[in-house]
């Protein structure tokens, strides 16, 4: 049978599909003339594909919308507390080194899903001797959660490090990065904290096995996030540094599928079989079929993992595995709905038993707008780092986080680093890029931006009731 510990990060469709290949850069006049800004934009369509309209998400520098006449950050959202995100930046400064050794040390050590030890001895450790509290192995082995109090009474806001690499080829999609981008958050978070006299608790999860393993599926099954008001992570992406992106993924199921027939000599005797591998070709083909009436945004995909010994035996065993994706869990359960009768039926077909099995399904990224916009806010503040800002799904990928994102309110953007314009996440040449120090430097940019969206949660009681409000209103939707 196969397993769930070697099926390809699902994230990373996200940035393969969104990835140009040309070559174009980006001159001075035009970075001149960027300003940031917050407004939302979407495609003039909802197709996914053959249209091309996907491939303007990259270079950024190139949007119209991002010229001289659109409004800065600070016109549309009020700076909040210029002092303490002077201070989250200051701190994250002062462990920049230190956190440029660590990300080299996981890129050096790459760990599968739920294979991450070094790195949970490593991050805990770190924390550990800045004086935080960790919990070691928190509810799955190779997990852990850091937390800090300041004051009594006020909000949670929550961080996560992702630690799992791929495998044959380390961290390409950077969770090295993502590791060390949630450290920084966190104590950035905490040191404004106390520096301000503000009260709030803040929680850095460790988070293992993204790469095909919902290893925070897992948690928040187990209880891990319970308690946390409001989340966040960030993510490198094959495109360029200084620009950022945040939208939503697909909603994702993984099917199982088993056909047991009844083995035969092919040749001498193949009327006293029965064919598990005709049932499983004509479940793919059948498949293949329905793809004509199924919506342009829905996705079926997959392999025949064990098609029989060899050709002069009836197969008596067969599998396959399959991820249907659609724009949400609304969607993707009436596409289920068609996919799932289909194996019942080419089992009828050809007089073989079938066994259907699922895993926990990763629900699509639903961005909680308010805090979508003030990360967004933060980085052209800070940094002059325009954030484009899409509600809309343009993306054909999928990640555990989304499941979080429907727990409670949460947002994921991504940054870009550093890269070979033709290659983006999950080749071994974004192994290389996500451990150079231009990659690094933008990850503590990205942690930067992320505290002081934390930051205003814990202290702007009307952001995060806005912030609750509106993820509320966008889960019943």
């Amino acid at each position: 049978m196969g397993s769930p510990s070697t099926t390809p990060g699902c994230f990373g469709a996200f940035f393969r599909q969104q990835h140009r290949t040309d070559s174009r850069t980006t001159s001075a006049a035009d970075l001149s003339r960027m300003k940031p800004t917050a407004v939302p934009v979407q495609s003039s369509h909802g197709l996914l594909e053959p249209c091309i309209c996907h491939e303007r998400v990259i270079n950024h520098p190139f949007y119209p919308r991002h010229q001289e006449d659109l409004p800065a950050y600070h016109s549309i959202r009020t700076t909040f507390n210029a002092d303490a995100k002077k201070t989250i930046v200051d701190e994250i400064a002062k462990h920049t080194d230190e956190l440029m050794v660590i990300q080299s040390y996981l890129s050096d050590n790459p760990e599968i899903n739920y294979q991450e030890h070094k790195a949970h001895d490593k991050l805990t450790s770190y924390l550990e001797s800045k004086g935080f509290s960790v919990e070691k192995h928190f509810l799955l082995p190779t997990a852990w959660r850091a937390t800090f109090v300041h004051g009594k009474g006020g909000r949670t806001f929550g961080f996560n490090s992702e630690m799992d690499a791929l495998p044959g080829i380390g961290h390409a999609c950077g969770h090295n990065l993502i590791a060390v981008c949630g450290i920084a958050a966190f104590m950035g978070v905490a040191k404004a904290l106390v520096a301000h006299d503000i009260p709030g608790k803040v929680i850095l999860l460790g988070t293992p096995a993204e790469e095909g393993g919902a290893g925070k599926v897992a948690l928040l099954d187990k209880g891990g996030y319970e308690g946390i008001d409001a989340c966040m992570m960030n993510h490198p992406g094959g495109h360029q540094a200084g620009a950022g992106r945040i939208a939503p993924t697909m909603a994702m199921q993984l099917i199982w599928v088993e056909y047991t027939g009844k083995t035969s000599h092919a040749a001498s005797a193949p009327w006293d079989g029965i064919n598990a591998l005709d049932a499983a070709t004509l479940a793919y083909a059948s498949i293949s079929a329905m793809r004509q009436q199924i919506k342009p945004t829905d996705r079926i995909h997959g392999i025949i993992t064990n098609g029989g010994q060899a050709p002069n035996i009836i197969p008596e065993h067969t599998q396959m595995k399959f991820f249907a994706r659609a724009v949400n869990v609304a969607a993707l359960d009436e596409l289920l709905k068609k996919i799932l009768p289909i194996f019942d039926a080419a089992a009828k077909a050809t007089g073989c038993q079938v066994k259907v099995w699922t895993e926990s399904m990763q629900k699509d990224l639903n961005n909680v707008r308010p805090l979508a916009e003030e990360y967004a806010a933060a980085m052209g503040e800070l940094f002059n780092i325009p954030v484009d800002l899409h509600f809309e799904l343009e993306s054909g990928g999928s990640t555990d986080f989304g499941n979080v994102t429907y727990a409670m309110p949460a947002c994921h953007p991504m940054f870009g680093i550093d890269h070979d314009p033709a290659r983006a996440n999950h080749t071994p040449e974004f192994t290389a890029r996500a451990r150079t120090p231009g990659a690094h430097k933008e990850a503590m940019k990205a942690a930067a931006g992320m505290a002081c969206v934390g930051m205003r949660f814990l202290g702007d009681k009307a952001f995060a009731d806005d912030t609750k409000s509106s993820w509320k209103k966008a889960v019943e939707n």
